[in-house]
């Protein structure tokens, strides 16, 4: 195990996130040409897909022109927290590797659980999940405020003294794993792969708009993490996937900003300030129990009179 204590330098980390970044789309690419032959056969192609799967690739490099002007202050962040406020700085290597790629892993799961958690956060995050379809190119389909998140569940890991350049590669690292999360072509995995880790069916679970579903599932990498904090669930019936209410546009300027368009307009919908309060810090489904009531009060009140 002594190759686990070797030292890495930044430059090999760079190198390494430079190569997993510029391989791993082509190989997205090439196993969702693959989905699209499966959904040929199985006579489940049509234009709406194609022009959804075309929306996701777009909002992509939507997030990454915005990346391309925020991601120096997101980099300067990190190294300004690591310079200034780092426990101790710590080594590049094997063990620090991995116990980053751990620690990542689970701040990626409650960064994932916050963005479920409120009316602001789902504002950006709603956007990946208002596909009607599960397949790999839902996996690029990116909300404006979606590199916002990441830095403040990461930063942590940095103020605990590791590189900002690994705590970055971690990040990708879990990110890109998830990739090939959205699938249907993949059902099941053995047992002890399911126990563990991440799969395309408890992911599924995760985009579901079932009941039973909703709020379920929010790991990166290890499903563990959902098994220890009570989100878990197995997938037993069929999953529908999309948000209430559905977009029902592949334009991809309306997919990419829908989330808080309808956000701005439930804002200024409101009632009351105590009402836009609640929008922005409760569950999303909390606006949708309120409109559910206010329809039933609707209902109910010819009967009163």
């Amino acid at each position: 195990m002594e190759w686990m204590s070797q030292a890495w330098s930044e430059a090999n980390v760079i190198n390494l996130e430079t190569w997993l970044n510029d391989n791993f789309l082509l190989l997205a690419l090439a196993l969702f040409m693959l989905e699209l032959l499966r959904y040929a056969i199985k006579r489940q192609l049509s234009w709406d897909l194609l022009g959804d799967s075309i929306t996701n690739f777009i909002t992509l490099a939507l997030l990454i022109a915005t990346v391309f002007v925020v991601g120096l202050a997101y980099v300067g962040g990190f190294f300004y927290a690591y310079e200034h406020f780092a426990i101790t700085p710590l080594p590049i290597n094997g063990w620090t590797i991995l116990g980053c790629l751990l620690l990542a892993d689970l701040a990626y799961y409650w960064e994932h659980r916050f963005l479920h958690s409120n009316g602001l956060a789902w504002g950006t995050h709603s956007v990946h999940h208002s596909s009607p379809y599960f397949n790999l190119s839902v996996a690029y389909r990116f909300g404006p405020l979606d590199w916002m998140f990441p830095f403040l569940f990461h930063l942590p890991l940095v103020l605990l003294g590791f590189n900002p350049l690994l705590v970055l590669l971690c990040e990708t690292v879990v990110q890109l794993f998830q990739t090939l999360l959205h699938t249907e072509a993949v059902k099941r995995l053995p047992c002890p792969i399911e126990a563990i880790f991440n799969t395309p069916s408890h992911h599924r679970v995760h985009h579901a708009t079932n009941r039973a579903y909703l709020d379920k599932n929010y790991a990166g990498i290890l499903i563990l993490w959902d098994r220890c904090f009570g989100t878990f669930a197995k997938e037993e019936e069929t999953v529908r996937y999309g948000i209430f209410p559905r977009i029902n546009s592949v334009n991809p300027l309306k997919v990419y900003f829908h989330g808080y368009w309808r956000l701005g307009q439930q804002l200024w919908q409101a009632p009351n300030w105590h009402y836009r309060c609640n929008l922005l810090i409760k569950p999303p489904i909390w606006a949708w129990q309120q409109l559910r009531s206010k329809e039933d009060d609707h209902q109910r009140a010819p009967d009163r009179r």
